[in-house]
């Protein structure tokens, strides 16, 4: 992707340095930020379902301002060290891979109160993963504190000719985490069933441009159109490319 397009930012959104050590996370958004000639950001998020793994998942806020910083360091050269409490870097530790920017940009993912305020002191952008819910909007942009970080929104998505297909068929991927982030959200009526449109994006090309266009109304600054798409992901992909966004008015 990097080498095929000249604009588009590249990053993924996000990754967990509980599974992922954050000095291989820098390492891999180095070289990304290299073969992109400056278009990388990183992103970095707890998520979810740890325990499943045995992981040790207290004090995650902890855990995501040490990999954070650390991150941060070996981007910018900076080898004096980082004595944390999850992660630690010895002083003299670089990147074995080419820098091309000293800073890239940062996003954090969450659906907390505590790390949306952090994120408003050091991060870029903030992500809410799984949802398109905008009564949540002006909730999260109270926690982050700062008008300067943008809001991501990112959820399912399907796009197709039938609609109703495609919302079904966003009903069937939504659903393994569905009673998740419905349960994160302070906006949800939670003595009913979760609203499926809070959390996907589905349906014609003409009702899912309309739903981004509805988040950027609400205050969303950038809207990821999530997996799996459409029929298939290439397919979906066409479809975003070639059909919703040219309704798009920004």
């Amino acid at each position: 992707m990097a080498r095929v397009t000249e604009r588009v930012r590249l990053g993924p959104a996000a990754l967990n340095p509980f599974t992922l050590h954050p000095y291989e996370i820098a390492g891999q958004i180095a070289m990304l930020d290299s073969v992109s000639r400056g278009r990388a950001y990183v992103g970095l998020a707890k998520g979810a379902w740890l325990d499943r793994l045995g992981i040790d998942e207290r004090r995650p806020l902890v855990a995501l301002r040490e990999a954070a910083a650390i991150v941060r360091a070996l981007l910018a050269g900076d080898d004096a060290g980082v004595a944390g409490e999850r992660f630690s870097m010895s002083a003299g530790t670089r990147l074995a891979y080419p820098r091309f920017r000293e800073v890239v940009p940062l996003l954090v993912g969450t659906w907390g109160r505590a790390t949306a305020a952090w994120a408003g002191s050091v991060a870029d952008e903030l992500k809410v993963g799984g949802s398109a819910n905008p009564d949540l909007v002006p909730v999260v942009r109270e926690w982050l504190g700062n008008e300067n970080v943008r809001i991501v929104l990112g959820a399912v998505s399907v796009v197709d000719e039938d609609g109703a297909w495609a919302r079904e068929r966003a009903r069937a991927a939504v659903a393994p985490y569905l009673e998740v982030v419905a349960g994160l959200d302070p906006t949800v009526d939670h003595s009913a069933p979760p609203e499926l449109a809070r959390f996907c994006i589905a349906g014609t090309p003409e009702e899912v441009a309309a739903r981004v266009e509805e988040l950027w109304d609400a205050g969303v600054d950038r809207v990821e159109l999530g997996t799996p798409q459409g029929r298939t992901t290439p397919a979906g992909i066409a479809l975003i490319c070639d059909r919703v966004l040219p309704l798009l008015g920004r």
